[in-house]
């Protein structure tokens, strides 16, 4: 301790930043930025759960054949409008196994409709890992095994038949391979063109910013429903089912870039005058490398979080579309096809299995912005 001629008494031991911190505050402050963000986002429990959800999802879509016990054109005429059968898994109070009970199909002659009749005091098991319809394994290698498969000569329906005797839930687990890509590609071109003019104008500014802002707001003064149905309805009905797929995700990208490119401006204008940012300059680094390597990095975060929240938007985007009739078409199979199919009203009240489509969207956007929500707490600096 040194005395001042004032009276007052100094400390001159060297500074300790980390003095009177514990153990586990002191491993906080040397941990990586990447293990801090993971133990606040775990903490975010419906976040967390969301993303193991989607997770799953997406590594299940090259499998979907796998699960699903018919292709997803397969037809049964003679099954039309079948409503779900349950699985079972105990009868008479004895366990089976997953089993199911043969349907017989009674003319009504009151109605005039098919009611299915269970005959309960006959269970059938099903069968596991056994050969069907082939099916490809990420879409090159050939498979006809099936997690499972109907006991019977008669097709099983988990979840209904269609009007074409299609089973629904194998058209489901098909159809999530589009609905779910489509969102990855729009957002991949969404983010493309984003970033790259949003750095642009807020970069370099002057003329160039003036013309990318004009721009946007061009776009941004268009109705987004009828600017998407114009789009749509511009792509030739004479293309095939993959041709129109790419197409609508690049229709979905572009209309959804002007947002970003307005975020990344906005972030590289309040960065551009930083101090590393001049030194950079100052020592000699291209505009190119400066745009790389030192200001999108600051801004990674929000991209991350805004890629999550608008995934959900794209796949809704092509859900209207192909409701509408003017997205992917017959025979190619989402979940905005099926719905095209079920548009009729008075068919959903009595045949109401049509409307299951509805429910994995439903939960497929709300789990993206559950994941989302978590993951921009998780990586906002001032979010305690």
């Amino acid at each position: 301790m040194t005395q001042l001629p004032d009276g007052r008494y100094v400390d001159d031991a060297p500074f300790d930043a980390d003095a009177g911190l514990t153990a586990p505050e002191r491993a906080d402050l040397d941990a990586p930025s990447a293990v801090l963000i993971w133990r606040k986002f775990r903490k975010h429990k419906l976040g967390l759960i969301s993303g193991a959800f989607l997770v799953l999802c997406y590594l299940l879509l090259p499998v979907a054949g796998f699960f699903a016990p018919y292709t997803p054109n397969d037809r049964h005429p003679d099954h039309q409008f079948k409503p779900p059968e349950n699985i079972r898994l105990f009868h008479d109070g004895s366990f089976v196994g997953p089993f199911i009970y043969p349907v017989e199909e009674v003319l009504d002659t009151e109605t005039f409709t098919y009611k299915y009749v269970p005959d309960t005091s006959n269970p059938l098991p099903l069968k596991f890992l056994c050969l069907g319809d082939q099916w490809h394994f990420f879409g090159l290698v050939p498979s006809n095994r099936h997690l499972f498969c109907s006991p019977t000569a008669d097709p099983i329906f988990l979840w209904g038949s269609d009007q074409l005797g299609r089973d629904v839930f194998s058209r489901i687990l098909y159809g999530a391979q589009l609905s779910l890509t489509v969102g990855l590609i729009g957002i991949a071109v969404s983010f493309t063109l984003g970033i790259s003019l949003g750095a642009m104008a807020g970069y370099f500014g002057g003329r160039l910013d003036w013309i990318i802002q004009r721009v946007i707001e061009i776009l941004r003064s268009l109705p987004e429903l009828p600017l998407w149905l114009a789009l749509s309805a511009a792509v030739p009905s004479n293309w095939g089912p993959v041709a129109v797929f790419f197409i609508i995700s690049i229709i979905l990208g572009i209309l959804d870039w002007p947002g970003m490119a307005r975020a990344v401006r906005a972030k590289f204008l309040s960065l551009r005058e930083e101090e590393f940012v001049r030194a950079a300059e100052m020592m000699g680094a291209a505009p190119n490398r400066v745009i790389r390597k030192h200001l999108l990095p600051n801004f990674s975060s929000h991209l991350i979080a805004s890629a999550t929240l608008s995934i959900p938007s794209m796949i809704l985007g092509e859900t209207a579309l192909s409701f509408l009739g003017l997205g992917l078409r017959a025979p190619a199979v989402s979940w905005g096809v099926m719905l095209n199919d079920a548009q009729n009203l008075a068919s959903i009240e009595i045949y109401p299995w049509l409307a299951i489509p509805m429910i994995p969207i439903i939960v497929i956007v709300l789990a993206f912005n559950f994941f989302g929500d978590g993951l921009r707490d998780s990586l906002d600096p001032y979010e305690s």
